[in-house]
């Protein structure tokens, strides 16, 4: 594993930022392993919705932990989103960390969000990361803060103050997921001493642009889910109106090829 952890840090580029697809399935992670994509990402919006469940009120440990078990098994690195952690307390979050990691897990993210649209005491997040850490010290601890998503008056002045709080209990990397102001980007690049993930944005900076801001990892999120959603509704819309729903559709024995990695 320790090799693994490694491998994973040493995607984090700045300049030359990691594209970290989300999946929330089995299927959609082999997939992008089989597209060849070194790491991917599980999207918390697509397990949750998966299952039926909200995204973001701390629904999902147990699909995730699921999740998890069978993405490992992929030729590819893996790392899971688990919300706030599951849970209040940073003992418990550290424990359920302890198993993704057992299970060959290299990376999570934890955001400082909360489902009544509020900004965790950074105290807490803080607190949260660093009983991870001194659990789990090689698992790759990306702290999300929600400051530009959820329009926090002054984001970039508040996410700074998180992230710098996160930084010093022991996060490898900080996500921000919705900054996308070119400025703002380099800026937070430049002040927190740790690689910068963002957020793909369809209409936001392509990679290149992101990568000469000083980005080190650019994430899909739910991105690739929703698009699946997308291309699902209009291929059934296609076939009720009789026209071609288009190429690049896998076929019955190119998905099997890709997904059996199990015996039953």
């Amino acid at each position: 594993m320790t090799d693994r952890y490694t491998a994973f840090r040493a995607l984090h580029r700045p300049g030359r930022p990691l594209l970290l697809p989300n999946a929330w399935d089995h299927a959609s992670g082999a997939v992008l392993a089989a597209a060849g994509y070194p790491a991917i990402g599980t999207t918390s919006l697509g397990v949750a919705a998966s299952a039926g469940l909200p995204d973001g009120t701390g629904a999902t440990a147990a699909e995730t932990l699921r999740l998890a078990a069978l993405l490992v098994r992929l030729p590819v690195l893996v790392t899971v989103d688990v919300e706030a952690g599951f849970g209040e307390d940073p003992d418990a979050v550290a424990r359920y960390v302890a198993r993704l990691a057992a299970l060959g897990v290299v990376g999570i993210n934890v955001e400082d969000g909360r489902p009544d649209g509020s900004l965790a005491d950074p105290a807490s997040v803080a607190a949260t990361i660093a009983a991870v850490k001194a659990r789990t010290p090689a698992v790759f601890v990306n702290a999300r803060t929600d400051t530009w998503w959820l329009g926090t008056p002054d984001p970039l002045g508040q996410g700074l103050l998180r992230a710098h709080a996160y930084r010093r209990a022991g996060a490898d990397g900080v996500f921000a997921p919705g900054v996308s102001d070119p400025e703002e980007v380099r800026t937070l690049a430049a002040r927190v001493d740790a690689p910068l993930n963002v957020l793909a944005r369809p209409g936001g900076p392509d990679l290149d642009t992101l990568g000469r801001l000083g980005v080190a990892r650019v994430s899909t999120g739910s991105l690739l889910f929703r698009a699946a959603l997308a291309a699902v509704r209009d291929t059934a819309e296609a076939v009720r109106a009789g026209t071609d729903p288009g190429p690049g559709i896998p076929s019955y024995a190119d998905v099997q090829a890709m997904t059996a990695t199990r015996r039953p």
